[in-house]
């Protein structure tokens, strides 16, 4: 129970300062509403790519076929395939279970085609130091253009729990 009751017309129309404020948060929704359009075709934070309906095995053979046309060597105890495209605009990148394969050697200032595709579980890619971050599930080519502009190792991390061993998930990509 109130201490005291309302009156009874509560409701006052606004008043001049009220009406303003009203109508700069209503211009301001307008305007943002309109900005995400001009974000997303204008702005250079979106991420260019494609996805691709793609079963899990035929995306393993398009990998496998690419670690076979381009290895150069094996690293580890799990002898995971390191690649050298040799200019190949179209790279393959695998995701399963604890690990990324192959590990790639890029040109730097070249533009290549990523294509990234899980064989098992849905994981999470993660690209640094240049802060790319996608999710990865079965059955998709996700194709990512990408232009390495800096020499070095860059670290490929799974970002989406996939399982017990996922914080062992980290791969490489060279850029020489």
């Amino acid at each position: 129970m109130a201490i005291f009751t309302p009156e009874r017309n509560w409701w006052k129309p606004l008043g001049r300062e009220e009406k303003l404020w009203v109508g700069i948060a209503a211009v301001w929704c307008v305007f943002m509403f309109f900005m995400l359009f001009g974000w997303y075709y204008l702005g250079t934070q979106n991420l260019p790519t494609v996805a691709r309906r793609i079963t899990t095995a035929q995306y393993k053979t398009l990998a496998d076929a690419f670690v076979t046309k381009y290895k150069v060597g094996e690293e580890g105890a799990t002898k995971v395939p390191v690649v050298d495209p040799k200019g190949d605009p179209e790279i393959y990148l695998v995701a399963q279970k604890w690990q990324w394969t192959p590990i790639l050697i890029l040109e730097s200032g070249k533009k290549y085609n990523l294509h990234v595709s899980s064989i098992d579980v849905q994981h999470g890619f993660s690209l640094q130091p240049i802060n790319i971050n996608l999710q990865i599930l079965p059955g998709y080519d996700f194709i990512v253009e990408f232009t390495p502009t800096t020499k070095g190792e860059y670290s490929l991390i799974c970002n989406e729990f996939c399982s017990i061993g996922h914080h062992l998930m980290t791969g490489r990509i060279t850029v020489k």
